[in-house]
């Protein structure tokens, strides 16, 4: 059939259309073209064709493409509906006051049959393999998060982007990657992130579109809903090795060479208080537990979050959360009321996971008043850029602080600014290691140590360049002897590039 409602030309064509389709030897018949093959059986009086619809079939029109059917990526709507069916029948039949003391393995046992029946009841086709995937995705509708159960158990993902129902990315060694996962609707997604929120006390509504919480794991996730998302709920979700990467992780994927590596532990080791500064997604909460590794497990720390997300190794570490106003704009707790409490906790050590706004100046003040090797992470392009957003950041709680006794506290209370920073490729370096050596004048003096310059880069993106030492000598290096951390000297050398 032609687009237009026709039959096509091309069965007109063939040497038996012609004598099949005219019911008379008049000569102008013979070439009748569409009408003629649409049935043998047409009678003569209604064998000639309208005077339109010859002008529509002569000349046959070219084919047209085939016009593509829209068609929902990943599982197919039918498959969701079934899922969120059989979800809801379950809800129905299960005894849940009883599957309340069932173990994971029980209750997915039960799961299991029920899936099992559902199938026979509704005669679906499907192998051992088919419905084991069915059970496995309506266990994790029912206790898990859905359609993100597969992703949050692949080990190569480091983000989940959902942005709507229908729109979910993955970034996998720095490059993001859209996947097939899907979402039945909003609603589906909207159920999936009051899950989450509702697992760490906090909420999500018109009143509230945004919020800040953790999965189990310490995933960190954030997420955004009308109306301010526009096109459905906008959710990031961070995730963490179950295992944390330590600094010789960090050296096997060549973040820094092994030279930096260990002169940055030994300045954690010996209390040197440091700031790791970067961009989103850079790698600062990665690096700052790698970090803690140097830390005595005799110290006593005390970690301060907007969502809790380090994975601190010692046994004795106390975690502090903030806490957003409840329905009526009370009840509030910031980072600066914790900052505060935390003092009077007998910390060996302060680590905020973030520094954001007026904490910084109570941050300082801890660093200053025998809290040394306290660390932080802070969002800057580079060491010098830090250092005025840590200023802004003070001035905005509403000092009455003149500016060299602002700058005088940063160049007292912060020994290293670790710089890290995610390249074009997607790798994650240090890119600086800066010392604060002190003021002068009204500037505060530093001096890079290690930096690591770009060389080149291939055609396919990829990155090139090598790690060199400044040539100076930091003033912590005395410390370090003074505490008993050896260091190689000869790393401090500039004439050769560090290996990695």
């Amino acid at each position: 059939m032609s687009r237009f409602g026709l039959p096509g030309a091309r069965p007109a064509t063939g040497p038996d259309a012609a004598p099949a389709a005219t019911p008379s030897p008049t000569p102008g018949a013979a070439p009748a073209p569409a009408p003629a093959s649409t049935s043998a059986a047409t009678p003569a009086g209604g064998a000639a064709p309208e005077p339109a619809r010859q002008t529509l079939a002569s000349p046959p029109p070219p084919p047209m493409p085939p016009k593509p059917q829209p068609q929902a990526k990943g599982a197919p709507p039918s498959q969701l509906d079934i899922r969120l069916r059989l979800h809801s029948r379950l809800i129905d039949e299960l005894d849940l006051a009883k599957l309340d003391k069932l173990d994971e393995k029980e209750m997915r046992r039960e799961v299991m049959n029920l899936t099992a029946d559902f199938a026979r009841a509704e005669r679906m086709a499907l192998n051992t393999a088919d419905l084991q995937e069915l059970g496995s995705s309506i266990f994790d509708e029912m206790v898990g998060l859905g359609p993100l159960e597969p992703l949050l158990k692949d080990e190569s993902i480091n983000d989940i982007l959902i942005n709507g129902p229908h729109q979910v990315y993955v970034e996998r060694r720095g490059e993001l990657e859209l996947t097939q996962v899907r979402f039945r609707d909003n609603d589906h997604l909207l159920r999936i992130v009051n899950r989450i929120v509702a697992g760490v006390g906090r909420r999500i509504d018109e009143s509230q579109p945004m919020v800040d919480a953790r999965l189990a794991d310490g995933s960190r996730v954030n997420a955004a809903i009308s109306p301010i998302a526009i096109d459905g709920a906008a959710v990031s979700i961070r995730k963490f090795s179950k295992k944390p990467l330590t600094l010789e992780r960090l050296v096997e994927f060549k973040a820094m060479p092994m030279a930096v590596a260990d002169f940055v532990h030994g300045a954690v080791k010996s209390r040197i208080s440091t700031v790791i500064s970067g961009g989103t997604g850079s790698g600062k909460t990665t690096l700052l537990n790698a970090l803690s590794a140097a830390i005595s497990h005799g110290e006593r720390l005390i970690t301060i979050e907007d969502a809790a997300e380090l994975q601190l190794q010692q046994p004795h570490v106390v975690r502090l959360e903030t806490r957003p106003p409840n329905i009526e704009g009370k009840g509030e707790i910031r980072q600066r009321e914790l900052v505060k409490n935390a003092l009077r906790m007998r910390p060996d050590r302060v680590i905020l996971g973030e520094v954001r706004a007026d904490e910084a100046f109570d941050m300082l003040q801890a660093m200053n008043t025998g809290h040394e090797g306290s660390m932080a992470t802070i969002h800057a392009n580079n060491p010098r850029e830090a250092i005025g957003r840590l200023e802004q950041m003070i001035a905005m709680g509403g000092l009455t602080i003149s500016p060299d006794a602002m700058r005088q506290q940063i160049a007292s209370a912060i020994g290293l600014i670790i710089q890290v920073m995610r390249l074009s490729d997607g790798k994650r370096k240090v890119t600086h290691v800066t010392e604060i050596t002190g003021m002068e004048g009204q500037v505060v003096q530093m001096q890079d140590i290690f930096t690591f310059n770009r060389t080149h880069t291939d055609p396919d993106g990829t990155v090139h360049g090598e790690f060199r030492a400044t040539g100076l000598r930091p003033r912590c290096i005395d410390e370090m002897t003074r505490r008993g951390i050896a260091y190689d000297m000869a790393h401090f050398d500039p004439s050769q590039p560090l290996d990695v």
